[in-house]
C-alpha cells in the first residue's frame, strides 16, 4: 500500500473509532510505552504478543528521537489497518504537530511540507484514552479534568484537556494543578485521585515522563517506556482483562 493510501485509510478508521476506546472484558491487554522511532521494538511486540485473544495498546510517541521514525509509524499504521480491533494507537505529544511545533522533532523536519501536512492530519485523529472494564485507564501522559468517561469523546484536539492528556506530568506531591513547566502542565496527587474517583477507575498506565518513578500514588499510576531511545529497559505491561485489579504492580511487566 502506498503512503498516501495508508494515511487516508488510517484517518478514516481513527475517525470512526473515536477518541475514547472502551475495551471488552476478554483475553489480555498488552500496554506498550513510547516507542520513539524504535522499529525493532514495535516489530518484536507485534510478533511476540499479538493474537486473537490479545489487544495491543500503544501509548503514543511513535516518532522523533529514535533512528527509524518513518519506518516505525508506517509499520504501526499498517498493523492497525490489518488488526483494527486488536491494536490501538493512542496519541502522544509527538503526534500533535498539527497543533503546535516542538523539539526534538527530527521526523517532522525531515518531511517535505506536503508529507508533513498529511502525517499531521492523520495523527491528529488518533484516540486519546483507552478504558478497560476492570478499572484501568491508559493515556499518553495525564488525565483530563472531566466528570464522566463519556466526556472524553468530545475533547477537542489542541484544547487544554488535550494538553493534559498528551503533555501532562505527574509529581508525587500534594496539590492539584501545579503550573506549567515549559509546555508541560504539572499535576499533583490530589488531582490524580480526584479524576480517578470521578471516573471510577483504579489504575492509570502511561508513558511520556522518562524521569518519573515507575509507580506513583500508592502504586496506582504506572509509567512505561518501550524504546531504545531511553536508557531504561524496553518494558511492556500485561493485564488479564477478566480479573479485578487494585494496584498497578499486579500487572505483569516484561522486558523485550
Amino acid at each position: 500500500m502506498d503512503e498516501r493510501t495508508l494515511l487516508q485509510r488510517s484517518s478514516e478508521l481513527f475517525a470512526a473509532q473515536g477518541r475514547l476506546i472502551e475495551l471488552a472484558s476478554r483475553g489480555r491487554a498488552v500496554f506498550v510505552g513510547d516507542t520513539h522511532g524504535d522499529l525493532e521494538a514495535s516489530q518484536i511486540i507485534v510478533e511476540q504478543y499479538l493474537d486473537s485473544e490479545t489487544t495491543l495498546v500503544f501509548l503514543g510517541d511513535y516518532v522523533d528521537r529514535g533512528p527509524q521514525s518513518l519506518e516505525n509509524i508506517l509499520f504501526l499504521l499498517e498493523q492497525k489497518l490489518r488488526n483494527p480491533e486488536n491494536i490501538f494507537l493512542l496519541q502522544g505529544n509527538h503526534e500533535g504537530w498539527k497543533y503546535t511545533e516542538f523539539a526534538p522533532a527530527d521526523f517532522w523536519h525531515e518531511l517535505d511540507q506536503e508529507r508533513r501536512s498529511a502525517f499531521a492530519e492523520t495523527l491528529a485523529l488518533l484516540p486519546f484514552v483507552v478504558s478497560t472494564p476492570n478499572g484501568v485507564l491508559a493515556t499518553h501522559a495525564g488525565l483530563p479534568d472531566v466528570h464522566a468517561l463519556g466526556e472524553i469523546k468530545e475533547i477537542e484536539f489542541g484544547s487544554a484537556q488535550w494538553r493534559a492528556i498528551t503533555w501532562g506530568d505527574w509529581q508525587e506531591v500534594p496539590g492539584y494543578y501545579l503550573g506549567d513547566w515549559g509546555s508541560r502542565p504539572q499535576y499533583g496527587e490530589a488531582y490524580f485521585r480526584e479524576i480517578m474517583r470521578r471516573l471510577g477507575k483504579k489504575i492509570l498506565i502511561r508513558g511520556h515522563q522518562p524521569h518519573a518513578p515507575r509507580y506513583l500514588f500508592g502504586r496506582r499510576c504506572l509509567t512505561l517506556f518501550t524504546s531504545s531511545a531511553y536508557p531504561v529497559p524496553r518494558t511492556v505491561a500485561i493485564l488479564d482483562m477478566s480479573q479485578p485489579i487494585e494496584k498497578a504492580d499486579q500487572l505483569t511487566l516484561e522486558m523485550i
